[in-house]
């Protein structure tokens, strides 16, 4: 039987794992959130739900992990043969995810490519976005790009590959984000009406919390959306967090690792609507920050397009961090469905990446294609619009998530017990300071929280 890999240390697990945390929806998701639910007010209940509910669920998954020493799959079913179809269902999310994570990546990729060769005003130009997205080749061409490289790096395996991958981006990225961070702060425009904004103005909007208008319907809605983003954004209950704890040696101090990837994902996420929110702002007003998932594609380019000459360098340098961003996501994606069918298949890494990869391929240009060839238009159980895409991204993360959560939390919470993690977070002699508190939320809270996001996702909530 070929050895296992394994991460170094606790600092090669803390960046792959943050890594994968640190993803697009960090990026564009948060910002964009954060400015239509009450700037500070976001905020402050994004950061009580990462340190009660996030830290819950990671913990669970890495604990799980390591103490079975298998991959998502099999994880549920070594611990009790009934509950394999946990895994199973686990399995599912990151296979559904891999269809359209690399065509987003691909879009990623077109725009740094369109920035690197000068033409930053063209993405700037309306229906820019919508051209590309709905021709046949060229959205294809990028994903192949951003895809291989992705395999590759799988491919190269745990230590070579995503631990060495990770350890040169993560702490990079941090670098770029922080930078054009501080930058967004120091902008300052006038427009035609002669009103002029500034980027410290806009970091207002962005911190001060905006209770106006609040309802206790309104604040359950910002409530689930905090939710929601903290589930995607921590990589839980997809399978990821279980195969990287199955690399975690048992001398790794699991409690103050999960303490950093928790502050290094918040940290970043914080800081993307630092360089974000102010910038487009400065140029566009609140109003720009309505458009809400096009905020990325659409309405930076045109911020970009507004700062002259250095506008392209920035918009150039953005667009590349991002690509890093959505690689660390995509890998830590494809290593979950490598490692699982590496074992259900007994097939070497190598194999398996390349297969994975090619199937990865068809079904990502499928989804290209949902945009011109297979376009059609579908209302979801929650009310929204969507395409190919789209529905791939409710299957996996509006419906499959919070339903494992919730099953995960009925499982740990009252058939194994906390107990059963608790020695896990301790097995490496450290104690878990925070024993109390996930014992009281994977057995009571955090299972009917799921139930709720669960219920609101698929819209049956309209109906109770």
């Amino acid at each position: 039987m070929k050895k296992k890999g394994s991460f170094t240390g606790s600092l090669g697990f803390v960046l792959a794992a943050a890594g994968s945390a640190v993803g697009v929806g960090n990026i564009w998701r948060f910002p964009y959130l954060a400015a239509k639910d009450g700037g500070g007010l976001f905020l402050i209940v994004y950061l009580v739900l990462v340190l009660t509910f996030g830290f819950t669920l990671l913990a669970t998954d890495v604990a799980i992990g390591r103490r079975t020493k298998q991959n998502a799959l099999h994880a549920f079913g070594a611990i009790r043969p009934r509950w394999k179809f946990l895994g199973y269902l686990t399995f599912l999310v990151p296979a559904l995810i891999m269809t359209y994570y690399s065509v987003i990546g691909g879009w990623i990729t077109k725009y740094a490519v369109t920035y690197l060769t000068g033409h930053g005003d063209d993405a700037a130009a309306d229906g820019y976005f919508t051209d590309f997205i709905t021709s046949r080749v060229s959205p294809v061409f990028f994903m192949l790009i951003f895809l291989a490289v992705t395999a590759f790096i799988v491919y190269r395996g745990v230590e070579k590959g995503i631990e060495k991958f990770s350890r040169f981006v993560m702490p990079g990225l941090l670098l770029l984000i922080i930078g054009i961070a501080i930058f967004s702060l120091t902008l300052s425009h006038t427009d035609a009406d002669g009103v002029t904004r500034t980027g410290l103005q806009g970091l207002g909007v962005y911190l001060i919390p905006d209770l106006s208008g609040m309802t206790p319907q309104r604040f359950l809605g910002i409530l689930l959306d905090a939710m929601s983003q903290l589930f995607f954004s921590l990589s839980v209950s997809m399978g990821i967090m279980i195969t990287y704890g199955s690399y975690v040696k048992k001398d790794v101090n699991l409690g103050r690792s999960l303490g950093q990837i928790e502050i290094f994902d918040t940290g970043v996420a914080f800081l993307a609507g630092m360089m974000i929110i102010p910038a487009v702002f400065v140029f566009s007003g609140t109003d720009g920050m309505a458009s809400g998932p096009s905020l990325m594609f659409v309405s930076l380019p045109k911020v970009f397009a507004e700062m002259g000459a250095a506008g392209t360098i920035v918009g150039l340098i953005f667009f590349v961090m991002v690509i890093f961003a959505a690689l660390t996501s995509c890998v830590s994606i494809m290593e979950t469905l490598v490692a699982s069918c590496m074992d259900l298949f007994h097939q070497t890494r190598q194999k398996m990446s390349l297969i994975i990869g090619i199937l990865s391929l068809a079904a990502a240009a499928v989804i290209c294609l949902g945009y011109n060839v297979f376009y059609f238009e579908l209302t979801l159980p929650n009310g929204q619009s969507a395409q190919l895409l789209d529905v791939m991204d409710y299957l996996s993360n509006s419906f499959l998530m919070p339903a494992i959560s919730f099953l995960t939390c009925i499982f740990v919470g009252w058939i194994i017990k906390p107990k059963w993690i608790i020695e896990e977070m301790e097995a490496s002699g450290h104690r878990f300071t925070r024993r109390r508190l996930y014992s009281f939320m994977i057995r009571y809270v955090t299972p009917v929280i799921m139930a709720v996001l669960f219920l609101q996702s698929t819209g049956l909530l309209n109906y109770l």
